[in-house]
């Protein structure tokens, strides 16, 4: 009895939290097409939500990315990409789902077909997999779209309780991903043994503290930017006149000299 209120708790926290708020600017939002044509099997798309726990996220992480997802590539569209939903688990979902946010590509570097394959095999075979919301702890903690916590303290945030839900943050997916074929994101460096200092040791960060932004601040992974992929020419733009000011005559003023 007490599992199934916690679950049903639960599912309305994790309800409320994926509805999305109002208010919401687009500032490099580009269309689906054109995101398709950058994007490569193992790029992975952060996006900047705009629901409720997309700003949460947002403010604990001190970053414009709440939400990663992974492109797989598929012949049927409509599955491109792969994501952990709080509310859906883990699924595939069409690009065009984020063609009016603002997003940003993240590409690793030196990845052999042999390790596409298997960071690929390794997001399919998580497809399905949904989250134990009866962790209500580990939910509630988004309910507060800014937590009053010193900067310094807010990423702890993240670690509080140690249920499923902490995987709402979907990057810890594709982080468990990429730390599966021992691929860097943000490891911890530290100097060498004492013989050699100079060395250093990367060490591996447990994948439930890996946040959107972790990705684009990664010294490993590329930054694509599709507008320049396709070519961009600045003479190529056509610019509309600024606006005038209000209550100013039609034809613009003249510039005033100071004496």
């Amino acid at each position: 009895m007490l599992n199934r209120a916690k679950a049903a708790m639960g599912r309305a926290i994790a309800h409320y939290l994926t509805k999305k708020r109002t208010g919401y600017e687009t500032f490099s939002a580009l269309s689906s097409d054109r995101i398709r044509r950058a994007l490569r099997p193992g790029d992975v798309l952060l996006v900047e939500g705009n629901t409720r726990i997309s700003a949460a996220i947002k403010y604990v992480t001190h970053s414009t990315w709440s939400h990663a997802a992974f492109f797989a590539g598929s012949d049927r569209p409509g599955e491109e990409l792969i994501e952990a939903d709080l509310e859906a688990g883990v699924i595939a979902v069409p690009i065009n789902k984020y063609a009016e946010l603002n997003t940003r590509i993240c590409r690793p570097i030196g990845l052999t077909d042999a390790d596409l394959a298997e960071l690929i095999g390794f997001m399919r075979a998580s497809l399905g997999k949904t989250y134990d919301l009866r962790n209500v702890i580990d939910l509630a903690r988004y309910l507060l779209p800014q937590p009053p916590v010193p900067a310094r303290f807010r990423r702890r945030l993240l670690a509080l309780g140690s249920g499923d839900p902490t995987r709402a943050i979907c990057s810890t997916l594709i982080a468990q991903a990429f730390q599966s074929l021992r691929y860097p994101i943000l490891p911890d460096i530290r100097p060498g043994c004492p013989e050699n200092c100079a060395r250093e040791i990367l060490h591996i960060r447990h994948h439930s503290l890996f946040t959107p932004r972790d990705f684009d601040l990664s010294p490993y992974f590329r930054v694509v930017k599709p507008t320049i992929e396709d070519g961009f020419d600045h003479r190529s733009l056509t610019w509309g006149e600024p606006p005038l000011p209000d209550g100013s005559p039609d034809s613009p003023p003249a510039a005033e000299h100071l004496g």
